[in-house]
């Protein structure tokens, strides 16, 4: 631990005494508008052709950004922009030498493909966050929020604007309507706004920016231009109301004298969402029984080691503004609030017996939630977020037709509060976030947490034009519960205070609550030249637990990273763009205990003929884990050597795909991975497009962890030699009759089926060979039960079993597909017609993947879902 934190505190000291060069000064470009006279108006057609436009002047002389940045552009753009009480006019012409050759292709809203115009406004003028608006050549409607100054491009924003294209001789040319209720901004006599216009040339795959950004800025939205004369435009407190309903029918197999599964179910609800804006800045989203019944399902997954399995967020209510609340403390996924834990799977079984039938929710139902959120003119932004789940029941009824309910989730309150405040010049900011986890619980639910709390202050300074920064954060948490709720977290994979050769920490069941803490301190150069560096140390304390509201995959662990980037970005006649990097990591535990060290090399080139080419290996010379063995004693696994390869093809094309290899090979091939990957993306015509994602794995382990027993008293860590494959495809097709109605599909199968051989037990955990690890079970000592599936054991050779082992071989088969039909039949407002298919269930592991697919899927019948939901959006 003590080399570790030296080697991190003295790259940041020579990192931070780096003197850079006097970077060469950014010309910033500038529109001047106008007002629109009263008795003038724009229509949105496109056409550009209403006298209104002349009272503002052209602006263009649009440079390169990829792939020759600085140099003139090939094809001709420009801009005009005015405005008058409520909303901001926005029209663009964009010449192209062959109109004929314009790719008009349709898609839905906010799927960007062929010829496009986007307009950048930094309302906020904070040099961090944006909002997008976008429009093709075929009127395709696009809009997104901009944040951390272009790194996250959120498009489940969905504003209410209004757009419209045209083709003619010259090109073709574009109209944007803004309400200036949809953007964000402070009272001012005049307003001053970051401004860019960003045009994607399809054909020769040129992007194209009015205000220049060199490649080697340290983001997006710092470099923007301005967008003056906006005088005496007052803030629009937004109001909106959309309430929506929902038919929904459940078709699925019958089960012979259960009365939860007859066959159908018919389910009508209502709800109601609210957008409610308490200044310009800052608004109020409230939801009331959210329906979230057109999201896609989740795509199929099986974890072996334990640890959970972590799913983006797809509900609209919880992404919007989703930057504000977000607190990555870390690395990886671990962030202080993950929403999915919001409306999360009862945690609670009915207890039932042989001669009842069970009905359990699969979610818990959100009663209600409220957001408020914004970003002051003055650098604030800020957010808060309460919600409350119900109390869910498992339906129970037993054969005689008597009747019960079984809580299995309690009434549960989530509160999430989020402040961060911008200064110097916007360079830097400071924040803060704390979360509550509030659970009314009764006796039979008390192995929940009744309370858990974190808080944390995060930090960011950037200096030299935003090229070189230093940030950090700090979180701590505090949980609390019965005995037996701090024990089972105690015991959990994240913590494994049981572990057995572990000397600072150690289970103590008497305890009713747990403080913990972790965070990060990174420096780095983000920009200019074509060099970039980062290094830094990460924490996580034994009792750090923030999986009530929060996502944490393991404590106890202190890390230190360092990275260093080479970019190519001036184009030749080979490439078009490259960048390669080597970066460096090692992990302690808090007991001081050197676990791990990697050593990574990463190249990607862009090629002239816009193919492309991802490469990436990695050696592993040290690799100990202290969870393998579920709180047995530290494991060791053989080295490891891994390596990657991608190609594709040119995405412009009607036909393009992408293949990808794996590979990962242990020592002594103590295990191995071989993964292969083929997509594939096919758009026939303008209003058609089809994809398909493959993925094939084989991943086998001659110690994949079993199970724990006892013999003679001492522990028994048994593991096996697997032979697991995996395979899943998604396919995806979208019909786009025009911009607003669309028809599309999603499926995706699931397959994953392992067995196990040549069973051993756990004999010298740390030793470097292999063979000294673990001692294999000869045919003597183990034998298959003729009663059921159990292997038995008799390791001493005495002819008595002295324990059992239950046959891990598995087969997990899981099916999803959507078909949805939208119609946007008035901005905002929408109708979904659904028609959802799924299966879920256990194959059989001595049946191959096709067999199983075959079976388990094409062969099963499968649950049905008819679904129609419609709101409409009151703006008032």
């Amino acid at each position: 631990m003590c080399k570790c934190l030296f080697k991190s505190i003295l790259f940041i000291l020579i990192t931070t005494a780096v003197v850079a060069q006097n970077d060469s000064v950014k010309v910033q470009r500038e529109y001047n508008t106008v007002q629109l006279p009263l008795e003038e108006e724009i229509t949105i057609d496109g056409l550009l052709s209403e006298i209104s436009w002349d009272n503002v002047a052209w602006q263009d002389d649009f440079t390169v950004f990829e792939p020759d940045n600085g140099k003139k552009a090939s094809q001709r753009t420009k801009f005009k922009i005015t405005y008058d009480a409520k909303f901001l006019y926005v029209g663009i012409r964009c010449y192209d030498s062959i109109p004929n050759k314009i790719e008009k292709r349709l898609a839905r809203r906010d799927n960007f493909s062929g010829d496009w115009i986007e307009i950048n406004i930094d309302s906020y003028n904070d040099k961090r966050t944006a909002f997008s608006f976008n429009v093709s050549a075929a009127g395709v409607k696009g809009d997104e929020f901009v944040s951390q100054n272009g790194d996250f491009w959120d498009a489940s924003w969905n504003p209410i604007w209004y757009t419209a294209s045209n083709i003619d001789e010259e090109g073709w040319t574009a109209e944007m309507k803004i309400p200036f209720s949809q953007l964000k901004f402070g009272a001012a006599k005049e307003q001053v706004w970051g401004l860019q216009i960003h045009r994607r040339y399809f054909r020769g795959e040129e992007r194209s920016i009015w205000q220049p950004i060199s490649l080697e800025a340290p983001g997006w939205v710092s470099e923007f231009g301005r967008l003056n004369g906006l005088k005496n435009i007052e803030p629009q407190k937004q109001l909106e109301i959309q309430p929506f309903l929902v038919n929904q029918f459940d078709k699925y197999p019958s089960e012979d004298g259960n009365p939860f599964r007859d066959g159908k179910d018919y389910i009508l609800n209502a709800g109601l969402d609210a957008k409610i804006g308490l200044t310009n800045d800052l608004t109020l989203d409230l939801t009331v029984n959210p329906d979230f019944g057109q999201v896609d399902a989740d795509p199929g997954a099986i974890a072996l080691d334990g640890f959970q399995i972590f799913f983006e967020e797809r509900r609209p209510f919880f992404i919007e503004n989703k930057n504000i609340f977000d607190y990555e403390f870390a690395d990886g996924n671990d962030n202080v609030f993950y929403s999915r834990r919001i409306g999360r799977s009862p945690q609670g079984f009915a207890d039932v017996t042989q001669d009842e039938f069970v009905d359990q929710p699969t979610n818990s139902t959100i009663l209600g939630a409220a957001k408020f959120s914004g970003k002051t003119k003055n650098g604030w932004s800020l957010g808060l977020l309460e919600s409350v789940t119900g109390k869910m029941f498992a339906d129970i009824e037993d054969v005689t037709g008597n009747k019960r309910l079984e809580l299995v989730e309690p009434l549960t309150n989530y509160i999430v509060g989020r402040v961060q405040k911008d200064f110097n010049e916007r360079n830097s900011y400071l924040g803060g976030i704390f979360t509550a986890t509030n659970r009314n619980l009764p006796d039979h639910l008390d192995f929940l947490r009744s309370g858990a709390y974190t808080g944390g202050l995060d930090f960011k300074h950037n200096w030299k034009n935003r090229n070189y920064y230093v940030e950090g954060n700090i979180v701590g948490s505090h949980v609390m519960g019965s005995e037996e709720a701090i024990a089972r977290t105690q015991n959990s994979i994240t913590h494994l205070f049981q572990r057995v050769d572990a000397g600072h920490v150690s289970v103590d069941e008497s305890r009713t609550s747990l403080t913990g803490t972790g965070g990060k301190l990174e420096v780095g150069k983000a920009g200019g030249g074509n060099w970039r560096y980062d290094g830094g140390v990460i924490w996580r304390s034994p009792e750090l637990e923030l999986n009530d509201i929060g996502f944490l995959r393991q404590a106890d662990e202190i890390k230190q990273t360092a990275s260093v980037s080479r970019l190519f970005i001036k184009p030749t006649n080979f490439y078009r763009r490259a960048n390669m990097q080597l970066s460096q990591y090692s992990t302690y535990d808090f007991e001081g205990n050197y676990n791990r060290i990697q050593y990574q090399f990463e190249g990607f080139i862009n090629y002239k003929n816009n193919w492309w080419t991802e490469v990436g290996a990695a050696h592993k010379p040290r690799i100990f884990s202290n969870t393998v063995l579920r709180g047995g004693p530290r494991w060791r696994w053989s080295d490891e050597n891994f390596a990657y390869i991608f190609f594709g093809s040119d995405s412009r094309k009607k036909l393009s795909f992408t293949l990808g290899y794996v590979n990962s090979q242990a020592a002594e091939s103590n295990f191995s991975l071989a993964r292969y990957v083929f997509r594939l993306y096919y758009q026939p015509f303008d209003a058609f497009n089809l994809s398909i994602s493959s993925e094939f794995e084989e991943n086998p382990n001659k110690t994949q962890y079993v199970t724990e027993t006892s013999f003679n008293g001492d522990a028994r860590y048994i593991t096996g030699n697997i032979d697991q494959k995996t395979f899943s495809t998604s396919i995806r097709f979208n019909y786009s009759i025009n911009p607003n109605l669309s028809i599309q599909y999603y499926g995706e199968p699931f397959i994953s089926r392992g067995t196990y051989t040549d069973f051993n037990f756990v004999n010298n955990p740390i030793a470097e060979r292999l063979a000294d690890r673990v001692s294999m079970y000869s045919e003597n000592q183990i034998t298959k039960s003729t009663v059921d599936d159990n292997y038995l054991i008799d390791e001493d050779f005495d002819g008595t079993t002295d324990y059992q082992i239950e046959n891990p071989d598995f087969s997990y088969v899981q099916f999803r597909s959507n078909l949805v039909l939208r119609w946007e039949y008035v901005p905002g407002s929408e109708i979904f017609l659904v028609w959802s298919q799924g299966v879920v269930g256990a194959g059989n592991p001595s049946e191959t993947l096709g067999g199983n697919l075959d079976q388990q899927i094409l062969g099963q019948k499968k649950d049905n879902t008819f679904l129609l939901k419609a709101t409409y959006r009151f703006i008032l």
